[in-house]
């Protein structure tokens, strides 16, 4: 029974093999520290204050709920310092650091902790304190991203372009893509480097970029779920044709979707254990994505869409459980979790 077990569960789902749990959450934290210094260039360090305000609400808010049993221990783990700088991604630039230090010590007290702490939790904790912060104090949130991009389908028209991008699409258009008669329209660089309004990971997007490879790269999150994300999300883009205007670049590259897509939908945690389940999950929540941003007109439908897919994952779950239960009692085992 031993030797069935070890052939479908080779090790927990939560165990990362390639790279220490410890390890692997201080990268991803110095992965989300560097997006947040590129936001923080571009708006006099505000992008900053935030972080550092989450930061020390995240650690204080653990050490208080677990230094009686652990001490420090779940502080240096690096999970409440990935939860705080997740959250502060999510979050407008502009916004009262005070609505981020709340966010995320309800992510930590309520999300996290009251399912029973790291691994335990159905929903993901940043995740969870982004929507408290967003449907308690709604007006906050709207007023810290005044003056974003406002259209959902195309490049903002009303939108000043820098000096940078107006130069660098005039320099690509005249040595690049003119002999191959494809101009290139301007408005593209300025998505890589924003210095408007907007949430830190779009407004860190260059570095975020960079920071997707790296942590794919060194085996942390399954390297499969983003792809599939984007590309279902692309695809209904480029289907929808008039409803979503078909602009690919800015619906991939704005929105939060690359953040959504591989640092919120590849969270093990708050996710199925199987590839059918993990599949299903990541398909819906593009789809659900999708319908959100570009038929409801919620410019962050990616978050709202992650959020639902977290919250019926446990019925998935317990269908898994069925699944697993039945091939026990016939003694196979061929499904494999990663």
């Amino acid at each position: 029974m031993r030797e069935q077990q070890r052939r479908i569960f080779p090790y927990k789902p939560q165990t990362n093999v390639s790279f220490p749990s410890m390890g692997r959450m201080w990268l991803i934290c110095g992965c989300a520290f560097a997006t947040i210094l590129q936001s923080a260039l571009g708006d006099g360090g505000h992008s900053l204050i935030i972080a550092f305000v989450s930061l020390y609400s995240a650690i204080l808010t653990e050490f208080l709920l677990t230094w009686r049993d652990y001490g420090t221990a779940r502080v240096k783990d690096g999970s409440a310092a990935v939860t705080a700088l997740m959250l502060t991604l999510l979050l407008p630039n502009q916004i009262n650091p005070v609505y981020a230090a709340l966010g995320v010590m309800f992510s930590i007290t309520v999300v996290k902790y009251s399912f029973g702490g790291l691994g335990s939790n159905w929903l993901n904790p940043a995740l969870g304190g982004w929507l408290f912060i967003r449907v308690s104090w709604p007006s906050a949130f709207s007023g810290a991203l005044a003056n974003s991009p406002a259209s959902i389908s195309e490049m903002s028209s009303s939108a000043q372009l820098s000096v940078m991008d107006s130069t660098i699409t005039e320099s690509l258009n005249h040595y690049i893509f003119s002999p191959f008669g494809v101009h290139m329209p301007s408005g593209y660089i300025d998505i890589f480097f924003n210095n408007g309004p907007g949430i830190i990971a779009d407004r860190g997007l260059f570095i975020l970029l960079i920071s997707t490879i790296i942590i794919t790269a060194a085996g942390i999150n399954r390297g499969w779920i983003p792809l599939v994300f984007l590309f279902i999300y692309s695809l209904l883009i480029r289907a929808s044709g008039g409803l979503s205007g078909g602009n690919l670049l800015y619906g991939i590259f704005s929105g939060g979707a690359i953040a959504a897509a591989f640092i919120v939908a590849a969270e093990p945690a708050s996710g199925a254990k199987l590839r059918k389940g993990i599949l299903f999950t990541v398909i819906l929540a593009a789809v659900l994505s999708w319908f959100f941003r570009y038929v409801c007109r919620e410019y962050l439908g990616s978050f709202i869409a992650i959020a639902f897919v977290n919250c019926i994952t446990p019925i998935i779950k317990l269908i898994e459980d069925r699944f697993f239960l039945s091939y026990k009692s016939g003694g196979k085992f061929t499904e494999n979790i990663l």
